[in-house]
């Protein structure tokens, strides 16, 4: 491919500011000073702009602790989650991995590998998702029970889950939750709940998979996944 392709791809300046690079000597190629926007390189070329080396990379992945308050879409009037990426980080093709509703936080993955997103959200693959919950009222076992057979919603029937209470406040009349379930319906997790009696206030993605939100990660921070996360993803 073009060298000015390369360096593009890899976000490291648009075409015109790219020209101003090449006319001064700023890029080298195994030494040598590449000022022809044409000269061709491969995926396994390093190049070198201001002696900071450039490698290509196909895909990107980033892990995300997302706020409340921030869209989980590529487009919108509103603040999207691409919004918090700084201007180096961010692509034309990165999108989410599914979506967290805007009040619900946590565990996201941006991404712009379409064959992964399509492996961690098939309804077939049975990705399970955990989220930790506020609820207003005292869930009970006969909740957990209901949650493990399988509620009924209005139009689909959902997987059996796995419900845990962590605490329970009587005064406040309010528990503290983890749920696990094996798909992603669009408000699944506050609708199960509804359908039981209860409300949702809090919420948050623990883990997708085999993916787990770091404790260093402060809400509204990224990073890219490790080559560890990211095989266990892909092995999934």
């Amino acid at each position: 491919m073009r060298i000015d392709r390369f360096l593009s791809h890899m976000n490291v300046a648009s075409r015109k500011e790219l020209k101003v690079l090449f006319k001064a000597g700023r890029v080298r190629v195994d030494g040598t000073v590449v000022k022809d926007a044409k000269f061709k390189v491969n995926e396994a070329t390093v190049v070198y702009v201001d002696d900071e080396p450039v490698r290509y990379q196909t895909y990107f992945y980033w892990l995300m602790n997302k706020p409340a308050g921030v869209i989980s879409a590529t487009t919108d009037p509103q603040k999207t989650v691409l919004d918090l990426l700084a201007p180096a980080d961010l692509r034309d093709d990165l999108f989410p991995v599914g979506r967290l509703d805007k009040d619900t936080t946590g565990l996201l993955l941006l991404t712009n590998d379409g064959d992964l997103s399509h492996a961690l959200l098939s309804p077939k693959k049975h990705v399970s998702k955990v989220y930790r919950a506020t609820i207003a009222g005292i869930v009970t076992a006969e909740d957990q029970a209901r949650f493990e057979a399988g509620l009924v919603l209005s139009d689909f029937t959902a997987q059996p889950a796995q419900l845990e209470i962590l605490s329970v406040d009587e005064a406040q009349q309010e528990s503290q939750i983890t749920v696990e379930i094996h798909e992603g319906k669009f408000h699944q997790v506050k609708r199960m709940f509804h359908a039981v009696g209860k409300e949702v206030l809090t919420l948050e993605r623990l883990k997708m998979g085999p993916l787990a939100l770091p404790d260093d990660l402060d809400r509204g921070q990224y990073r890219a996944l490790t080559d560890a996360e990211l095989a266990l993803l892909k092995a999934n």
